[in-house]
């Protein structure tokens, strides 16, 4: 019975350990960039698309400002659709088990 008071113990540590790491990844931004700089975006620590950033010698200099933020609407659209699909293909494999949200698998 040590044994499994011990291995409590130690899977409680280790998921305190990666609650601390998922959050310290949650909080940072990470930029891409394409096309020698020319383009740039910005991600959360989340896989959130926060900004893009075009060289204007790419388009028209007028219509940048809304070509990023359609470019920014278009990655979050696509990204609901991706969390949609995988919501409803996990549900197909649990058979409809519910499970707790924020749950993922495999552990």
């Amino acid at each position: 019975m040590k044994n499994i008071a011990g291995l409590m113990k130690q899977a409680s540590q280790m998921q305190k350990k990666m609650e601390e790491m998922q959050a310290s990844l949650e909080a940072m931004t990470i930029e891409g960039t394409a096309g020698a700089g020319m383009v740039t975006v910005t991600l959360s620590g989340k896989n959130e698309l926060r900004s893009v950033r075009i060289d204007p010698k790419l388009a028209d200099p007028e219509e940048m400002e809304m070509l990023q933020d359609l470019l920014v609407a278009a990655h979050a659209d696509a990204r609901r659709k991706i969390e949609a699909l995988s919501a409803e293909e996990m549900q197909k494999l649990t058979g409809g088990l519910n499970l707790p949200p924020g749950l993922k698998l495999p552990f």
